[in-house]
């Protein structure tokens, strides 16, 4: 017999149980690796209006909702899921400074100028194979820490040192690539 899935309403009320604290007085929320997984991102996560950091990661995910009350956010983690977007991010787009979404499907990155707080993009081992949506990350004034690597856009360029300079020169406010300083000619 199928398990059902955990909904965020159960797995909120977990962690208030677990830790003995009120979610939404919380500034840290961790509902990754729940069992079984958390299918659907929904409303009750709007609850967590104290929430700076909110972990989702190895869950079943596909798309991001049900944040736009988080008006505290700042990290939000969505690694390991199933996400194909980032439809739905922008109603964070306020206050969100890093998104950890290594290990989804993502091939596209619409949406992502609404970040202008974005200064943290874990994006390894998604789907990006164009340097069209890779450009998109122009939009984004703050960032400054871009992990991007295990994407077929990297894995298409002949060399590390091609990727690199690619990548570098077309963002020129990145500071770090994937977990490697960025070092400009100052001349």
């Amino acid at each position: 017999m199928a398990l059902k899935p955990t909904t965020c309403k159960e797995a909120i009320a977990r962690w208030e149980k677990e830790k003995g604290e009120n979610a939404a007085d919380a500034k840290v929320i961790e509902l990754q690796f729940q069992w079984p997984p958390i299918e659907k991102m929904d409303g009750a996560l709007s609850t967590l209006v104290a929430c700076e950091k909110l972990s989702l990661s190895t869950n079943m995910i596909d798309k991001i909702a049900g944040i736009a009350g988080m008006r505290s956010l700042k990290i939000l983690s969505l690694g390991r899921n199933y996400i194909k977007s980032l439809a739905g991010i922008e109603t964070v787009a306020e206050t969100l400074e890093e998104l950890w979404i290594s290990y989804n499907p993502i091939d596209k990155l619409k949406g992502i100028g609404a970040l202008k707080s974005l200064r943290v993009l874990y994006m390894s081992n998604n789907m990006i194979k164009e340097w069209a949506e890779f450009n998109r990350l122009q939009e984004c004034p703050a960032l400054k820490d871009l992990v991007f690597i295990g994407n077929p856009i990297c894995d298409n360029q002949p060399d590390v040192e091609t990727w690199r300079t690619q990548a570098s020169n077309r963002l020129q406010q990145i500071t770090k690539l994937d977990g490697i300083p960025i070092v400009r000619d100052t001349d």
